[in-house]
């Protein structure tokens, strides 16, 4: 028999970035807050994805710029060769999780949130029992994630044959020596990064005809990517169909078909990563009436946040938008908004920034210029490559480039990036395509010389027929 628990303003179900921000934000706006969660706050960003993924592909730029230490005028002793420490690597990317975890517990109970353990659903009548216990809100925000995508013939075990969240975790304290890792998206991309870069025999296999970032950024930029980490060791197959994997008596065996023929390749470890999927099976949306569409997300009024029944809404990976965490941040203000009875402008997901940490990294906002091109506009495009850049003479890194669209006399419609700090450099992009500025109203702002970010500025000024270095 479940009793009636405590009314609140808000209950927010699960504690992802969509679901913090949504109860922070809440709080923050004077509201009475419950945030259900069944494992700990944070959610696979903080504790699977994004935080401990970056902390590895630091480690390795680290292992990398140490390997060139001597090209920056950084003796050292005769013979040395620099090793991974896996092991100590994993140490500090769970320490740097673990006080992010601390923090941001702190902060809701400081907030005043209070926090639920336990697997939530969706009741009949609106509210989210708990264990027993049923929390009613004025309104209710379903956070529900998501979890790694699989396929048949690659059995998942956590020891050989890993997801995301495994290479993140206990499987990331042994360094295989070979992997093979299939998909070759912005996860795939970035652990291909990281494996190649510690020294780890990689092979890189994927379905579409390209075969680094094949859906998301510009071509010219993804190609960058694509030609870096080929000559830094990763083999990588296009149009490569992986069948059923084997295991052998010192790895696993991986078969697949490329349009050259078969093959197989025998490696330690696999990991298996082809995308994520919205965690909406078991969150009581049938009884409470709240539509999933036949891919599992679901279904919002993308201008409102709002789900198919009045005074539900669903932000972040559990809706079909992108699946980033700053955007679950912006739809989460906008849930919380319209509870409070605001009316505040809907994301703009065709200008979003997105940024895969690879090196080189890559970062774009905007159309790129096939999109743009499919939307009838007239573009003019130019690129301003890094080779030249002294600051990224400087750091050793000049692989990368620039890349403008623009509507010809019009608007920047999208900013492309690879290289160096592309992370850092795509906001001053962010922003030109959100503000829809012109090219020339950019590129007569003054950049810091020498920087990474000159190369934004020469690219602009190309615009005007005239230019300074390029």
């Amino acid at each position: 028999m479940s009793t009636a628990g405590p009314d609140f303003d808000v209950v927010v179900l699960g504690g992802g970035p969509g679901g913090y921000a949504s109860a922070l934000y809440a709080a923050s706006a004077g509201l009475s807050v419950a945030l259900v969660e069944q494992e700990k706050v944070g959610g696979t960003c903080l504790h699977r994805g994004c935080i401990p993924a970056k902390a590895l592909l630091h480690a390795a730029e680290v292992f990398r710029t140490v390997g060139h230490a001597a090209e920056h005028g950084v003796r050292m002793p005769a013979g040395f060769v620099p090793e991974p420490d896996w092991p100590a690597a994993n140490a500090r990317r769970a320490g740097i999780v673990n006080q992010l975890f601390r923090g941001l517990s702190g902060l809701l109970k400081r907030r005043t949130v209070t926090v639920v353990a336990g697997h939530g659903r969706l009741t009949a009548d609106g509210a989210v029992a708990v264990d027993g216990q049923v929390l009613r809100g004025r309104g209710v925000i379903v956070c529900a994630g998501s979890v790694p995508r699989a396929i048949p013939g690659m059995d998942v075990d956590g020891e050989r044959v890993l997801t995301s969240d495994h290479a993140t975790n206990s499987a990331a304290q042994r360094l295989p020596q070979r992997v093979a890792v299939i998909g070759g998206g912005v996860i795939g991309a970035e652990f291909a990064s990281v494996y190649t870069d510690l020294g780890v025999q990689t092979t890189l296999l994927e379905a579409l005809e390209h075969p680094v970032l094949p859906i998301g950024p510009d071509r010219d930029c993804a190609d960058v990517l694509a030609r870096s980490l080929k000559k830094r060791g990763t083999t990588i197959h296009a149009q490569a169909r992986v069948g059923t994997l084997e295991h052998t008596g010192g790895g696993v065996l991986v078969p697949f078909e490329t349009p050259r023929g078969a093959e197989k390749i025998e490696v330690d470890q696999v990991l298996v990563s082809i995308g994520r999927r919205p965690a909406t099976e078991d969150i009581g949306a049938a009884e409470a009436g709240v539509r999933i569409d036949e891919r599992g997300f679901v279904e919002v009024d993308t201008d409102t946040m709002q789900t198919s029944r009045p005074g539900i809404y669903a932000v972040g990976d559990c809706v079909a938008t992108p699946g980033l965490a700053h955007v679950a941040y912006a739809e989460a203000v906008i849930a919380v908004e319209r509870i409070l009875g605001e009316d505040p402008p809907p994301v703009d997901y065709t200008a979003v920034p997105w940024v895969v940490y690879t090196h080189p990294e890559v970062a774009w906002a905007g159309l790129t210029e096939a999109q743009a091109r499919a939307a009838g506009h007239d573009v003019q495009v130019h690129k301003h490559s890094m080779a030249g850049n002294g600051r990224a003479m400087i750091l050793g890194d000049t692989d990368g480039l620039v890349k403008v669209v623009a509507a010809k006399g019009g608007p920047i419609l999208g900013m492309h990036l690879v290289g160096p700090w592309a992370s850092e450099l795509l906001h001053e992009g962010y922003l030109a395509v959100n503000w829809q500025a012109l090219p020339d109203e950019v590129g007569r702002l003054i950049h810091a010389h020498p920087s990474l970010s000159e190369a934004i500025g020469e690219t602009m000024i190309t615009f005007s027929g005239r230019s300074l270095h390029g």
